[in-house]
């Protein structure tokens, strides 16, 4: 809450305003997206179940295009928990926040929104597409049982991988939990998700 000032205290700004304010217009000219709101407001854009769906369906159509075999490793999967927009805070450091849904069987099983640390967020808010394959029966079991599933501490998260001749790799298809990341270019190699909290939601 700000306090209330007066004219005559406005009308006389210190140095050190003057720099604050030349550093966050310094900051809004770095950033890579239109939307500066802090991640939790930017991340209501999909504020309906059917608007969530659509991003999802996109989401999904989209890194079948970008990492060939995905399509097959997603149909065999016991479920796919997709997140079209997680959005990394500029004014907010380190936080990350966005809306989910849970597939089973190609229909949704739940919503999700996802919170945590921000890992390679680049300043301005980035926006990226985060997407959860669950492997096999169990450990889809254990995330729907729990009412806030972290990665990296009630399962572990590999890394999804593409091998030489660019298809998953096989490696990672054996693993329970796989996460994929796709910036605006495409698949984003390398990125943990460790510590990133999932909880169902009712959009």
């Amino acid at each position: 809450m700000h306090t209330p000032r007066t004219l005559a205290s406005w009308s006389r700004p210190t140095g050190f305003a003057l720099a604050l304010a030349a550093g966050a217009l310094g900051l809004s000219a770095c950033t890579t997206t239109t939307d500066t709101a802090p991640p939790a407001a930017a991340a209501s854009s999909f504020s309906t179940q059917a608007k969530l769906d659509s991003a999802v369906t996109a989401t999904l159509d989209r890194l079948y295009r970008v990492v060939p075999g995905s399509r097959e490793m997603v149909q065999h999967a016991a479920g796919v928990l997709v997140f079209p927009e997680v959005i990394g805070g500029a004014l907010i450091v380190g936080a990350e926040h966005g809306r989910g849904a849970l597939r089973v069987g190609g229909r949704t099983a739940g919503y999700y929104s996802t919170t945590g640390a921000s890992v390679g967020w680049q300043v301005g808010g980035q926006s990226k597409a985060v997407v959860y394959v669950f492997s096999t029966r169990e450990a889809l079991q254990k995330f729907q049982a729990s009412k806030g599933w972290t990665a990296g501490a009630d399962a572990t998260v590999a890394i999804g991988k593409v091998s030489a001749n660019g298809s998953v790799d096989s490696e990672t298809v054996r693993q329970p939990v796989v996460s994929f990341v796709m910036n605006n270019v495409g698949l984003e190699v390398g990125v943990s998700l460790t510590g990133a909290k999932i909880s169902p939601i009712t959009p």
